[in-house]
């Protein structure tokens, strides 16, 4: 039961460290020099980096509030994971748990589903999606394992 509970602890801090870095890292998008992120726009000009804001377009904004509200209900559900397992009963399941993780699944899914929708309106063929935008789609499935494991585990003794 402990290796459980400890590949379960380890599963969920991947989870949260991926959508950190996916939410945070300026690779949304590459072209050339040239990185697009949730955030920044940066190209690469002598030696230097020179950032700008992203545009206001309400699609990014969406993206940009879906990937930080899943950084954050993962946080969330660790921390609730971390209080149950001292206070839950015995045989008792993690549901709140559950709940908590399963949403951060969905709110990522939704983030990379309309940066992928919305994106080619302003991609032309020379660019490619940066490693942010992988890790992104890779938090969907570990994140709804997750909430499942979550939802069949029960604390033994």
């Amino acid at each position: 039961m402990l290796a459980i509970l400890l590949a379960t602890l380890v599963l969920h801090l991947i989870d949260l460290i991926i959508l950190f870095v996916s939410t945070c890292a300026n690779a949304w998008r590459k072209h050339g020099d040239a990185s697009y992120d949730l955030w920044y726009d940066c190209t690469q000009n002598n030696g230097g980096y020179h950032c700008r804001g992203t545009s206001d377009a309400d699609w990014l904004q969406a993206v940009q509030a879906l990937m930080v509200l899943a950084t954050i209900f993962c946080l969330i559900s660790f921390i609730i994971f971390l209080c149950q397992l001292f206070t839950l009963v015995k045989g008792g399941r993690f549901f709140f748990t559950a709940v908590f993780q399963v949403l951060a699944s969905l709110f990522v899914m939704s983030g990379a589903i309309i940066y992928t929708v919305m994106s080619p309106g302003w991609k032309d063929d020379s660019e490619n999606y940066g490693y942010a935008f992988v890790l992104a789609w890779l938090a969907f499935p570990l994140t709804l394992i997750s909430g499942f494991i979550y939802i069949v585990l029960r604390k033994k003794e």
